[in-house]
């Protein structure tokens, strides 16, 4: 039996799966926003586990960021509680066990190339535009993490090209640069976007609402929003040309983006033709937490 653990900023979810992949139990806990706290609840999970269904063989966690090779502590996590923790060797000595830890984005990719939407598909880019923006590579079903662990980073990538406009209406991004791809694409960053803008006070959903019922401001916003999602993918197609690109996270929820981003995206690539897809992802937001459950 494996294990499982998707370490979200807002909730935390075990799974557990068997070695042909069927899931036979789920947990989902509210995640504590503190380093203790995320421990703590990590345990629980696995603890409830076990004490149910026995001695696991495997214990995967994916999350934002990942681990420094330098210094084996966490690096890059939104999550900012995290960052300089070494989380992988005091999960160990509390649970008594190997556990292999991941970039969330990674354990997402991996899901969807294993047994998801790229499973018939050497190269995968699998891309999360949720409460943050990163992606993951895989090819032949391993995930490349490149030499300093930060393959697939695509959330912090500068988006190309940018307005007057596009400077001006958008914040700066935690990690401390301007312009990062997370600042416009991911939930938070395209309603920060549009309340700058627009001089409102709503969420990616009220957005969303307003654009099913004609709003202008609201529609353009979504236009805009396929614009940036194609511009930023662009580069990775320029550098990685992917057999099949899968979005995951709340706004990949969005169904008209499926219906225009295909032909966006031809816009920015530098080629006379392009067939690559922009495709939803299977498994949902069981997506990551069934990758971390692949990791070993």
């Amino acid at each position: 039996m494996k294990i499982g653990i998707d370490l979200g900023g807002t909730k935390t979810e075990g799974i557990l799966i068997d070695s042909n992949g069927n899931e036979l139990n789920r947990q989902r806990i509210k995640t504590e926003k503190n380093y203790q706290g995320t421990i703590n609840g990590i345990e629980s999970i696995v603890k409830n586990f076990e004490k149910n269904f026995g001695k696991v063989n495997t214990i995967g966690i994916g999350m934002p960021g990942a681990i420094s090779l330098e210094s084996a502590l966490i690096k890059n996590a939104n999550s900012i509680w995290l960052n300089g923790k070494p989380l992988k060797k005091d999960l160990e000595i509390i649970l008594d066990q190997k556990v292999n830890i991941e970039n969330d984005a990674n354990c997402f990719a991996l899901s969807e190339a294993v047994d998801g939407a790229g499973k018939d598909h050497k190269v995968v880019f699998g891309v999360i535009i949720g409460t943050g923006t990163g992606g993951g590579i895989i090819v032949d079903h391993k995930i490349l993490k490149g030499k300093n662990n930060i393959g697939g980073e695509w959330g912090h990538i500068t988006l190309p090209n940018r307005t007057d406009d596009e400077k001006k209406f958008v914040k700066k991004c935690y990690c401390g640069k301007n312009g990062c791809m997370e600042t416009y694409v991911s939930g938070p960053g395209f309603s920060s976007c549009f309340n700058l803008r627009f001089k409102k006070n709503f969420d990616s959903h009220k957005i969303l609402e307003g654009f099913k019922n004609k709003d202008q401001e609201c529609e353009h916003a979504i236009h805009q929003y396929i614009d940036h999602l194609s511009r930023g993918l662009s580069l990775v197609c320029n550098i990685l040309d992917p057999d099949i690109i899968v979005l995951g996270g709340g706004m990949s929820n969005i169904d008209f983006i499926y219906e225009k981003i295909d032909q966006t995206l031809k816009k920015y690539v530098f080629s006379d033709s392009f067939d690559t897809k922009v495709v939803k992802n299977v498994h949902g937001d069981s997506g990551g937490v069934r990758g971390a459950a692949w990791l070993s």
